[in-house]
């Protein structure tokens, strides 16, 4: 909680919903009637059936809009609620910020009745992003101590569909791969500001690495070496959708 209390005052501003990555979770979400979003922060993605959200920390709270669902201040791993409390669970790009993963998860497998439905990424696949591989190799390092591998996140759910998100070169959610085709917006301290990784890491550690990537830019060099990301429309920087049916 500490963590979004300290970045999470930017969010509302910096990480607003994509509107394809909202169509792909609202599908993956089937035909629950009532939906709980478990690790909500500031209501991303949150569809119409939504009844409640379960968040810990209240910066981001104060952020949700004012006609969003009612927001409960409460971690994942211990969640005050019955059993079969909904139709749907979503957490989305919040298990990896969880303390307890084994706990957290079986609270959602407590309280959904049909399906569980999570957005995370593949660090297999999201630590090769150009970024982390080339500029910010310590940061992809400390990520490694928070990341989730997929397969460990389906043997908890009891079994589960993984399916691609593809992220549009216009995303305009500001999570970690957002900006793959406009790497000047990692340089902005507001845009660094709403990724938890970030938030995470001391500047000392940050700060060479953006300094190589700001002379790469007026160089250049960044183009160069990645001119076949130029034309594309979307790129699979590892993110995912965990799909549980109970």
């Amino acid at each position: 909680m500490a963590t979004y209390n300290s970045i999470g005052a930017t969010y509302a501003y910096t990480r607003r919903p994509d509107p394809r990555i909202a169509a792909k979770i609202h599908q993956a979400l089937g035909g629950a009637a009532t939906v709980i979003n478990v690790g909500a922060g500031t209501g991303s993605y949150e569809p119409p059936q939504t009844v409640l959200a379960v968040e810990p920390s209240a910066v981001m709270i104060a952020q949700r809009p004012a006609r969003s669902a009612r927001a409960l201040e409460a971690s994942a791993e211990s969640i005050p609620l019955a059993d079969d409390s909904t139709d749907a669970v979503m957490a989305l790009l919040t298990v990896h910020h969880w303390s307890d993963l084994e706990a957290g998860i079986e609270e959602l497998r407590r309280i959904a009745r049909q399906r569980i439905v999570i957005f995370t990424f593949d660090p297999d696949i999201n630590h090769r992003f150009w970024l982390l591989d080339e500029y910010l190799p310590e940061a992809a390092a400390f990520d490694d101590t928070r990341a989730v591998g997929l397969d460990r996140l389906v043997r908890l759910l009891g079994g589960a569909r993984v399916e691609t998100v593809p992220i549009p070169h216009d995303c305009t959610d500001g999570f970690l791969a957002a900006f793959w085709r406009r790497p000047e917006a990692y340089l902005d301290p507001e845009v660094r500001a709403g990724i938890s990784m970030f938030a995470q890491i001391s500047d000392d550690v940050i700060r060479p690495g953006l300094a190589r990537l700001s002379d790469d830019l007026s160089s250049g060099r960044w183009h160069q070496r990645h001119a076949d990301l130029l034309d594309r429309e979307a790129l699979d920087a590892g993110y995912r959708l965990v799909v549980a049916d109970l």
